[in-house]
Parts: C-alpha cells; structure tokens; sequence
C-alpha cells in the first residue's frame, strides 16, 4: 500500500523519487487547452458552464496528484497514454509536489468562489490568468514556475530538474544567442506594430465570402 499511494517512483540511478517530465508536460498542455477554451466562452459567449467543469476537474486531478499520488491522476494517466512511445525525462518529485500544491491552492480558490458561491470577481480572474501561466509555462516553455518559487522558500537547488537547468553549466554554441539575432526580434516586433498601425483599417475590415457559399446558405434559411 505505501508504494502504491507513493509521491514518484524509484528510478534506478536517481537517489530521489522521481516524475516524467513529458508526462506533466503533456498533461499541462491538456488542462491548458482546456482552461483557455473555457476563458474563450466566457470572454466572447459569456457562458461559464464550461468553466464550472473544467474548475471542477482541475481542482479534483490536483488533490488525487497531491493527497493520494500522482499515478491516479486522470490528466497524467492520459498525458502518459500520449507520450508513451517517447524516452522518459525525468524531474525530481519534491519540487513538483510543491507546485501542485499551489495548484491545488488556486484551483480550490476558483472552486469555492465560481462553483460553491456561484460568482466571478477580479479574484476568479486573476487567479485563473496566473493558473494558465503557470500551464503555458509548464507545457510550452518546459519551466516549471512553482519549482522556482519552491527553491526560493526552501534556500534549496531543486534535483533534477527539466533540462537540467538547476545545474550550473556553460551554453552550447547552439544555444547562444547573438546581438544580431536579438536585433531580428525587435525589429521584426518594430514591424508588427508599424503595419498595425499603417493597415489598421483593413486588418478592422471584416472579409466577404469570396465565393458566395456561406451567404446563399444564409440567405436560403
């Protein structure tokens, strides 16, 4: 029983418990989509029957990862589905319990307040924009936001982290970054925001059906 309820898993040559880094990251990815969608409805449809769910199934995939143990955990049974074909990662499992952990503190805030109570308030808002940061972070970028805050309470380097980026080390040349590649991103930003600012008015313009499909199909209902 205790290894069954275990927070990680023992992995031969790792000293701690340990996580799947691609497993999470994948599982990260499925409740980022599902929470941006939600936010989509609200924001344009001003439905928030969604949102109840996805608040709800959030809330409760973060207590099973954090209070019986992440293998019981539906988003990372499914996350582990996706990427099973692909070489495990791993990432020690102290400083991602620690996140979760937060996790589970913002979801059960977006619980009690937009499902018990019924409501949305600047505090539903908030905390739901720092919880799809933390996801598009967490899925996109590989950086796990909560494993940062952890080493800064504990004063501790976390084990094992993603990309080995808790340990100090020198940058590949392909990693580098060059002053002329920097100037490429502002300059390419530079002329986003002229071509906004020339094309406004066409970028406003909604287009026409150039073939006339979807308006015979309204004009006919």
């Amino acid at each position: 029983m205790g290894n069954t309820i275990k927070f990680g898993e023992d992995v031969p040559g790792y000293n701690i418990p340990v996580l799947n880094e691609r497993e999470i990251r994948a599982a990260a990815g499925i409740l980022f989509l599902a929470t941006f969608t939600s936010l989509m409805l609200i924001l344009f449809n001003n439905d928030f029957v969604m949102a109840k769910y996805v608040i709800t199934i959030f809330f409760a995939d973060f207590i099973i990862r954090v209070f019986i143990s992440p293998k019981f955990s539906p988003s990372l049974i499914v996350a582990r589905l996706i990427v099973s074909n692909q070489v495990p990662e791993y990432v020690g499992a102290q400083q991602k319990k620690f996140s979760w952990i937060i996790g589970v503190a913002l979801s059960g805030i977006m619980f009690i307040f937009m499902v018990v109570v019924n409501s949305y308030s600047p505090i539903t808002g908030l905390t739901c924009l720092v919880c799809l940061i933390f996801l598009f972070f967490e899925s996109a970028f590989g950086i796990c936001l909560g494993c940062k805050v952890y080493a800064m309470i504990y004063g501790e380097k976390a084990q094992y982290c993603p990309g080995e980026v808790c340990d100090v080390k020198s940058k590949q040349d392909i990693q580098k970054t060059s002053p002329v590649q920097f100037l490429i991103v502002v300059m390419f930003i530079s002329c986003m925001f002229i071509a906004g600012y020339l094309f406004n008015n066409q970028f406003s313009k909604k287009p026409y059906d150039l073939f006339g499909m979807f308006t015979n199909t309204a004009q006919t209902k």
